[in-house]
């Protein structure tokens, strides 16, 4: 996008000048917008949760506050943070060797390049009146070098590069949030290295959770994933793969696509964060506690069995959660020590558990589907619902209508917005593991495979009084910035699309960031089994 161009969501000058609202302007706008009709300026969420640190001494707040990601939102930024040219892959390429660090620790970056120097450069994901990233620090020129070929480890298929650390650097002063590390070389080719600045603490604030385990499944860089292998087939696929290798295509697809929108449009929203990853709350869970809500991006499928205990915990307390995606917490994953550090290798043997060395012993940690024996735990019990199919395209189709998430939105039942049901999807199936009191929101026709089913938005209640919030569709975040052309594709989905997705976006993040829902928000109206009827699965072909 050039200079001159608005970001995505963003009216023309023109627009600004008349405040015209009446137009859906999409999701980065500092006032809401209906479908139909028109309403007053929204600012910053009335019941927002103030973001407290009490061990921090009045003379030292003023400081602290510069490093809160909600003192970011009006900062200067720079439109300069997107890659030029990407170029062949092995242009230049790296890996950092965390997935996230705290504000003040070092990271080091592994890098190859074919160019004979490089720069770095460290861009900060957030509002920033529309500029969408901010420079935070450039390195001084480095020597460039080309690096070998990757390892494949033969009894897992595991490929690791195996590069030594090109530099390292230190993130004092950093703000905790979302960071695109881009790797520029002097023959113009550029590419990302993905990092979290990770929050020590969550209470009062909304959790966004990254999903380096779910960008790491996906990663074919030196021709495996856990998808398939480098004869493209499903039998020679990675069993375990790693952290120490570069992402493949730009370097953080996986970012861009599901997350990227989900975190500007909630900074531009000034309630207070938190930023984490589904790694460390392997680990960690600190930023869970008392957090307002902990928010799961468009794609997040690949979870510990810890991950999850530590987010159902989080709820159980009266932490909200909302999935923004589908297919979420579908696999069970082990992470395992690397050659670089503790937790740097993502264990999953899917369809070949038998082999998985837990097996027989250690059935609660076989790396396979959550709703897979052994240990079968069906993700809908936190998520409440399941994932059933892709691919897909089809249209989102409003079920309840005057459901406080749509709330300013002007739709009706059963109105529908083309293309934004893909590529995968989830639904209500009424059973033992789906939460009683949950209320359908969206009940989405739609053919997988041959056979008519459904994709449910769906929102209940727990008796800590947190509420939780699933789409059931992949595409939620990606709709946050359609009809830009931001991401490069939108899937059909246009700017009616857009605006509907953001302001129900807005609305669960700012009711989330109030505190445990069921307080404050309407009750959920259990109606899956009217919906459903006695059964709840597919009607057949």
């Amino acid at each position: 996008m050039s200079p001159r161009e608005n970001p995505p969501g963003e009216p023309p000058a023109e627009e600004h000048a008349r405040q015209d609202t009446e137009r859906a302007q999409g999701p980065w706008v500092g006032r809401r917008n209906l479908l139909r009709g028109s309403v007053g300026v929204a600012g910053l969420a009335a019941g927002a949760v103030a973001c407290h640190h009490r061990e921090t001494r009045p003379e030292h707040r003023a400081a602290a506050d510069r490093h809160r990601p909600e003192a970011e939102r009006d900062r200067p930024g720079t439109r300069d943070w997107r890659l030029a040219s990407s170029g062949p892959p092995d242009a230049v390429a790296g890996y950092a060797d965390r997935v996230s660090v705290r504000p003040g620790q070092e990271c080091g970056l592994h890098v190859s390049t074919t160019a004979s120097s490089f720069r770095v450069s460290a861009f900060r994901i957030g509002w920033y009146g529309g500029a969408c990233a901010r420079l935070v620090w450039r390195s001084a020129p480095l020597r460039g070098r080309a690096r070998p070929a990757a390892q494949v480890a033969s009894a897992t298929r595991t490929v690791r590069a195996g590069w030594p650390r090109t530099l390292a650097f230190g993130t004092d002063g950093w703000p905790e949030g979302a960071y695109l590390i881009r790797l520029e070389a002097d023959n113009g080719h550029q590419r990302y290295v993905p990092l979290i600045v990770r929050s020590a603490r969550g209470a009062g604030r909304t959790v966004l959770l990254h999903a380096p385990a779910t960008w790491q499944a996906y990663n074919r860089w030196g021709g495996y994933s856990l998808y398939d292998g480098a004869s493209g087939a499903y039998a020679t696929r990675s069993l375990v793969v790693s952290f120490d290798r570069p992402y493949d295509a730009s370097g953080a697809e996986k970012f861009l696509t599901y997350e990227w929108a989900a975190v500007v449009l909630a900074e531009r929203l000034g309630i207070p964060l938190a930023y984490t990853t589904g790694v460390d709350v392997h680990h960690d869970t600190e930023v869970l506690r008392g957090a307002a809500a902990v928010i799961c991006m468009g794609h997040d499928e690949y979870w510990t069995p810890e991950q999850r205990r530590h987010v159902t915990e989080a709820r159980d307390a009266g932490s909200n959660i909302a999935f923004l995606g589908a297919n979420t917490c579908f696999r069970r994953v082990r992470l395992e020590a690397g050659e670089t550090g503790e937790e740097r290798d993502v264990v999953c043997y899917k369809s070949s558990y038998r082999d998985d060395p837990c097996y027989p012993s250690h059935p609660d940690r076989v790396t396979t589907d959550f709703r897979q024996e052994p240990g079968a735990d069906p993700e809908s019990s936190l998520t409440g619902v399941l994932y059933e199919g892709y691919p897909v395209d089809a249209s989102y189709v409003v079920h309840a209508a005057d459901h406080w998430l749509y709330e300013g939105t002007g739709v009706r039942h059963g109105e529908g917005f083309p293309h934004l049901v893909g590529a995968e999807y989830d639904r209500v199936t009424p059973g033992p593991h789906v939460p009683g009191a949950l209320e359908i929101t969206a009940h989405s026709p739609l053919v997988s495979a041959g056979s008519r089913s459904h994709s449910d938005s769906a929102y209940y209640t727990v008796p800590g009084a947190a509420g939780v919030f699933a789409t059931g569709t992949m595409r939620w975040v990606e709709a946050l910035a359609a009809g830009t052309g931001e991401l490069g594709r939108d899937h059909g989905m246009d700017a009616r699309t857009r605006a509907f997705v953001t302001r129900t976006t807005e609305n669960l993040l700012r009711g989330f960031a109030g505190g445990p829902a069921a307080r404050h928000r309407p009750a959920p109206r259990p109606n899956a089994h009217q919906v459903y009827g006695t059964t709840g699965y597919r009607t057949g072909p």
